[in-house]
């Protein structure tokens, strides 16, 4: 674990795994999240030949909080944590909410990003035609209703599920989520799953829930970036299953980015793919790292 220093004279955490002599690929955690890495994924890197990076979001962790931030605002922080290691060119994956920042990055930074993968991944609030919540769990589709009625409530309703999860065990965590959980989430969200799965949130809100607040807001306000303008590979993949991010916004994110690798697949939940399908990802990312 290393601190970067961003160009206006923020921080940012970030952290590493895997083959240090690798192929360097950035990972995008979820909302709320950290940096801190699933064992089995940076076992898996090792094994791959990947340098597996990760870093705390503003408000998050370690990291300084960038107040007003949108999604495309990452690409400027991925550029700083490649500057600091001294890498001229990664790949990137982001899950859940760190989907949407993955996709600003292969947008942004085309000559930064060789390959991005987007699991579980938002699509634009303002999308047309689109609905946002159209299969979403109750839990997520309070979370973000809060955001419109302004920061004292949105901020209110934030810090209830932080201490929530703050003070749950493992075994708890099927309740907190149960709005949320499909048949294959609830069979993950158990054990050594479950156990990281609140190492990593208490990691990243332990310190306060700025970065959670914000990332809320930037997913419901203009991205900052067209996905259409995507001109590097990108896997999306997306579960049927799925009630955090709902299995529609796979559907339109394979619908607009050109050239996708779109993978909807009817046994997967939103957990399942973190839980089980980053060898895959990591995989595909490989073999377009070597052709890019």
């Amino acid at each position: 674990m290393r601190s970067v220093e961003t160009p206006d004279g923020r921080t940012l955490t970030v952290r590493e795994g895997g083959d240090q002599a690798g192929v360097p690929v950035l990972s995008m955690s979820g909302t709320p999240g950290s940096s801190t890495l699933y064992e089995p994924h940076v076992r898996d890197a090792r094994e791959q030949g990947i340098r597996l990076l990760s870093y705390d979001r503003p408000g998050y962790g370690g990291s300084s909080r960038d107040k007003g931030r949108n999604v495309a605002a990452c690409a400027a922080d991925v550029e700083a944590v490649c500057d600091a290691l001294g890498l001229e060119r990664v790949c990137v994956w982001g899950i859940s909410g760190g989907g949407p920042h993955a996709l600003a990055a292969a947008a942004l930074l085309p000559e930064r990003v060789a390959a991005a993968a987007a699991l579980a991944s938002a699509a634009p609030y303002d999308a047309e035609g689109f609905d946002f919540f159209e299969g979403m769990g109750e839990l997520n589709v309070e979370e973000f209703g809060v955001v419109f009625e302004g920061e004292e409530a949105h901020r209110a309703s934030m810090e209830r599920q932080r201490e929530e999860l703050l003070a749950a065990t493992p075994d708890q965590l099927t309740e907190l989520w149960q709005t949320l959980l499909g048949p294959a989430d609830r069979e993950v969200a158990t054990g050594e799953f479950a156990a990281f799965l609140l190492e990593h949130l208490r990691a990243g809100i332990g310190p306060g829930g700025d970065g959670w607040l914000d990332d809320d807001l930037a997913f419901v306000t203009p991205w900052g970036f067209d996905v259409a303008a995507i001109r590097i590979p990108v896997l999306v993949w997306q579960g049927e299953q799925d009630k955090f991010v709902p299995f529609g916004h796979g559907v339109w994110l394979a619908e607009h980015i050109p050239g996708v690798d779109a993978r909807l697949t009817a046994d997967d939940g939103h957990l399942t793919l973190g839980q089980r399908r980053i060898p895959e990802v990591h995989a595909w990312l490989l073999e377009r790292a070597t052709l890019n």
